[in-house]
């Protein structure tokens, strides 16, 4: 196919076996299936309730069967062929369990009533439980499943007070619970949800004997818990967020809505289980640890063996199917540095690595590595060498598990003698007003309300103007790509307006309803379009094309399987391509701070290590089919409200331990070929116009090549992107707001400036096919 055809001329081919289409196709599905199925958590199990026994009766109660939540809403949100729900997903089970139908029916024309009047699915209050209704249930069965679920969405934060209980239980809900818990003896509890909610009331509750937490797990998420349920699949997914006790033991609870305009990270690098497993008194307020997920059967970990080689640690360990059921098992390596003049964490993840799935008695051996330069710290504030990554002298531990709680510290130690400096680099990003950090004692240190001053960076590139005469187009675009002429000597035939119509959206000419860039006919420049993610192609309902709906990005980070990732990124990445787009605005890793924020769903997780892996895989992915993926809010969006002007206060070392370390991850380990800046503010400075967080950490530290691009609709000054290297302005704008601009050009852009933007799109879209 000639290069680009599919963008210019959206020749909708189809690729699939047998000039079948992908898009939405049997083999997709069915690996959201999976997905979904490797995702969900076992987090109860008493008296091995679960999996249910062949010919059990069962009664589910709840709107939730029904009103199955497949993912969060925004620009997340897809649009497919069909969403299995809990009741149709254990109606295909009928071989192995009886259903008492009537109760579930109720159910479901409740919720259809209340389709019709325009109430969202997830949205709408728990219904009542007829009590003729109930009764019959007693009659039938003495084996209850408890359904609960929760919906959010981009641009919406959750509450926590008594007119949005997303939290904790409403009071219907808890009605509901009662009644069940004491008309049943065997109760099961499966939450639907796109993030961390309340726990403690099924994990304290001696009458629920099974709950699992089955997240948003797309459009065969209802299939997916019924093979669960009945032992199709063995649960084989753990936690990647702490389970608190009350939202309040959240660090981040108190200053989460304490202002529209700001947020304040007090708590600084101590989030999640960094902070409960620290802080003095903390671990009491755990329900559920991170890392946390049982099994259906049993596994055994031993012959744990560690050696440094040259830069990095290496790790082995042996895991054997105990058990009656077949599974997968995941190992968890943990590090814990010495104490010393910085404030340290208790454990920090380093590697993990899960199983194939092994049958009763078959084992394993699993190889991981981590470099030594992890362990170290970053020290803003000069307790050994400001502005760098440390290591202080002391013994360095390492534990091996299968949770932060259960892994148990090895023989092997790495000791140093005296303090290391592992990377020097230059202050960045620095907050004024943040008032206080936390400690891992648990008390805040005061910081010093210093004025800081913003580094800015000079354009080192050239561009010469040589236009040619009106009407002559001397080099075109694919020219270059034949490698005839050089870009630079093709950037430097544009002129100011033509550069500056590349760093602007173009207008959606495709089936999604993102739009494009590129876009200048006469020097061949095609106009490649983007399409939403994560959870898969969004593309607009009235193309009636239909893709597949995968499971939120929670859920897929509870798989702790790269692989799984990565494959979804193939899928994707074909659907991407086939429908003629070619930028997939995926993977977003901003981090699980709070559980109030309305885009958890679209997160991976309270661990940036864990985010930076999957969305690495997730990148190789989509990348490897030459179809551009997007990590995305750089950074700092954990945040829905007033996104577009809140200010993210933080910690330099924070900023860079937990808030950037997912990302850094991703550019490293998958080179993304494009990057999406966040709406918000990060100490004082809008992401999209912060050139110490995109020239100095991103290009300067990282090396990062490729394109950055706004968010959809930002408030930023564009002059101000374009010093700070965010090439693209998105989505596309009028001509008139281009001319007006082109007239600031002289006083707040070098033609230097917009040469090496352009650069960086036009080498994205020599990328693609």
């Amino acid at each position: 196919m000639e290069k680009w055809a599919r963008i210019k001329y959206q020749p909708c081919l189809p690729l699939g076996d047998n000039n079948s289409k992908i898009t939405g196709c049997e083999k997709h599905i069915q690996l959201s299936r999976e997905a979904a199925c490797e995702g969900t958590v076992l987090l109860k199990n008493n008296g091995n309730i679960l999996p249910l026994k062949k010919g059990i009766k069962v009664a589910i109660f709840g709107k939730a069967q029904i009103d199955y939540v497949k993912g969060g809403g925004g620009s997340g949100d897809v649009y497919c062929e069909y969403v299995r729900n809990i009741y149709q997903g254990l109606k295909l089970k009928k071989d192995k369990i009886e259903i008492f139908d009537k109760l579930s029916l109720y159910y479901e024309a409740v919720c259809q009533e209340a389709y019709k009047v325009g109430e969202k699915i997830g949205l709408f209050d728990e219904v009542e439980i007829p009590k003729d209704l109930l009764e019959e249930a007693k009659s039938f069965t003495d084996t209850a499943i408890i359904t609960i679920n929760r919906y959010s969405r981009e641009n919406s934060d959750r509450k926590n007070d008594g007119e949005d209980t997303y939290f904790v239980l409403s009071k219907q809900e808890k009605t509901m619970v009662d009644i069940v818990c004491n008309s049943f003896k065997k109760v099961i509890v499966l939450l639907n949800t796109g993030a961390m909610i309340d726990t403690s009331w099924f994990a304290e509750n001696e009458k629920i004997g099974a709950a699992l937490m089955i997240w948003q797990g797309g459009m065969e998420g209802g299939l997916a818990t019924a093979d669960i349920l009945v032992g199709d699949v063995t649960p084989s997914g753990k936690l990647v967020d702490t389970c608190a006790r009350n939202f309040d033991d959240y660090p981040s609870s108190a200053g989460f809505h304490e202002s529209p305009d700001y947020v304040k990270y007090t708590e600084d690098i101590f989030v999640g289980y960094r902070y409960f497993e620290t802080i003095p008194g903390m671990k009491e307020r755990v329900v559920y640890p991170f890392g946390y997920g049982l099994s259906y059967t049993e596994f055994e970990v031993k012959n744990t063996l560690a050696q440094k080689s040259g830069d990095k640690i290496l790790l082995s360990a042996n895991v054997k199917n105990i058990g009656g059921y077949c599974g997968k098992e995941v190992v968890q390596v943990y590090y814990s540095a010495p104490k010393g003049k910085i404030t340290k964490p208790a454990r920090e993840l380093c590697a993990f690595a899960k199983t194939k799935l092994l049958a009763p008695g078959e084992s394993e051996t699993l190889i991981m590595s981590f470099d030594i330069n992890d362990m170290a710290s970053y020290d803003d504030m000069g307790d050994i060498e400001k502005s760098a990554y440390v290591m202080e002298a002391g013994e360095y531990k390492i534990f091996v598990g299968t949770s932060i709680r259960d892994a148990k510290e090895i023989e092997f130690k790495y000791e140093l003698d005296e303090n290391k400096i592992c990377q020097k680099l230059t202050e960045y990003c620095k907050p004024t007003k943040l008032g206080r950090r936390l400690t891992a004692t648990g008390e805040y240190i005061e910081v010093l309300d210093e004025e800081y001053n913003p580094k800015t960076f000079a354009c080192t590139y050239k561009c010469d103007i040589k236009i040619p005469a009106e009407g002559e187009v001397k080099k075109r675009l694919i020219d270059v790509a034949n490698g005839e002429v050089s870009l630079d000597d093709f950037i430097t035939q544009l002129s100011d307006f033509e550069l500056l119509s590349l760093l602007v959206g173009q207008k959606n000419t495709g089936v999604a309803n993102t739009d494009g860039m590129g876009n200048l006919p006469a020097y061949g420049i095609p106009t490649p379009m983007t399409v939403d993610g994560p959870a898969g192609v969004r593309i607009r309902p009235i193309t009636g094309i239909r893709t597949t709906a995968f499971p939120v990005a929670t859920m897929l980070a509870c798989t702790w399987n790269t692989d799984i990732l990565e494959r979804i990124g193939v899928a994707g990445a074909l659907e991407t391509k086939e429908n003629n787009l070619s930028m997939w605005l995926t993977p977003a890793l901003n981090i699980h701070r709070s559980p109030l924020c309305g885009r958890n769903f679209e997160y991976y997780s309270e661990d940036p290590f864990v985010s930076g892996k999957m969305a690495a895989a997730m990148v190789r992915g989509i990348q490897s089919q030459r179809i551009i993926a997007a990590p995305k809010h750089f950074a700092c969006n954990n945040k829905e409200t007033n996104r577009k002007e809140s200010n993210s206060i933080l910690s330099e070392r924070a900023l860079r331990e937990i808030y950037l370390k997912g990302f850094e991850i991703c550019v490293k380990e998958s080179t993304p070929k494009l990057i999406m800046t966040a709406y918000n503010i990060v100490n004082n400075v809008r992401a999209s116009e912060n050139a110490e967080l995109i020239t100095g950490i991103l290009r300067g530290e990282w090396g990062y090549k490729g394109v950055v691009t706004t968010d959809w609709h930002n408030t930023a000054e564009k002059s101000a992107e374009v010093k700070a290297g965010n090439d693209i302005r998105m989505p596309s704008d009028t001509n008139d707001r281009k001319h007006n601009y082109i007239d600031t050009i002289s006083v707040k852009n070098t033609r230097n400036e917009l040469a090496i933007c352009v650069k960086r799109l036009l080498e994205m879209i020599l990328w693609l096919e």
